[in-house]
């Protein structure tokens, strides 16, 4: 056998998932088909990927083979969102920090028009690469029998009530209520989830200590500083994700948020960034 396989392969991608998911923080490892969302996937055109497509319309779910674009390293031991702190070989988890950053995921096909799919809820982000896009069959996709290794533990421990309760003071009510109203950006929900689950410092969950009984937790390109008091977690303030330096420079093109981010410093400058008192 040829020990040292050509370190190179070429592939195109064949489309571009559209969402309005901007930041990993918005795209759920499980999400919700309860919700009504709707993501699309542009195939280039010029390639007769609408004959390709043909037939497709009679599935109701389809796989599609990724690409993780914002990633450039890898690890061999990662630390998984769910479940305690504890690294996990990187191919025993769908971590998208890997060798070559493939991703495989489930969606539900909801239309076929020319060469765009309409799609329900998906854990992609916007602009990731498609290289293909294969029919979910039951019959043989399926395996209800299989064992999950780690994960049945943690989904077992996920199945007890949370443990935690989460509340937001005054200041952190407002903010929130400002950024729906006038930004339509609420990450509420999933940021109680989060919380009330497991408020402990982990760094793949972006949770960080400030001090004493401070903390910090990433929400896409907004920040959540919090406190915790026996089982209550209280959500002090919001914060932007990125300091005005950073905001201010147009040369930086793909700041996510840029706009709400600086009327929020604008709305409360007295909330100095990543400083709370």
């Amino acid at each position: 056998m040829n020990k040292n396989p050509s370190p190179t392969l070429t592939l195109s991608p064949i489309g571009f998932i559209r969402t309005p998911k901007q930041v990993k923080f918005q795209a759920l490892h499980q999400p919700s088909e309860a919700a009504s969302e709707r993501n699309f996937l542009e195939l280039l055109p010029d390639c007769n990927y609408e004959l390709a497509l043909q037939d497709l319309a009679g599935f109701s779910r389809v796989w599609l083979l990724s690409w993780f674009h914002r990633n450039t390293t890898w690890r061999p031991l990662v630390l998984p969102p769910r479940g305690p702190a504890q690294r996990r070989g990187v191919f025993a988890t769908r971590s998208p920090h890997r060798p070559n950053p493939l991703g495989l995921t489930p969606v539900q096909l909801i239309a076929v028009e020319g060469r765009k799919l309409i799609l329900g809820a998906c854990d992609l982000v916007d602009g990731t690469p498609i290289f293909d896009i294969k029919p979910y069959i039951p019959a043989y996709d399926i395996f209800p029998d299989a064992r999950a290794g780690w994960t049945d533990e943690v989904a077992a421990a996920q199945e007890t009530p949370p443990q935690f309760s989460v509340c937001l003071a005054p200041l952190a009510e407002l903010q929130a209520e400002w950024l729906q109203k006038n930004w339509q950006l609420d990450f509420r929900a999933r940021l109680f989830e989060l919380l009330a689950r497991d408020p402990t410092p982990h760094r793949t969950r972006r949770i960080r200590r400030r001090g004493e009984n401070q903390f910090a937790i990433g929400c896409g390109a907004w920040h959540a500083v919090f406190t915790v008091t026996k089982k209550t977690v209280n959500i002090l303030a919001l914060e932007t994700g990125y300091p005005p330096r950073f905001l201010n420079n147009l040369a930086l093109e793909d700041l996510p948020d840029r706009a709400a981010q600086l009327a929020f410093l604008e709305r409360w400058p007295q909330v100095r960034w990543n400083k709370l008192p």
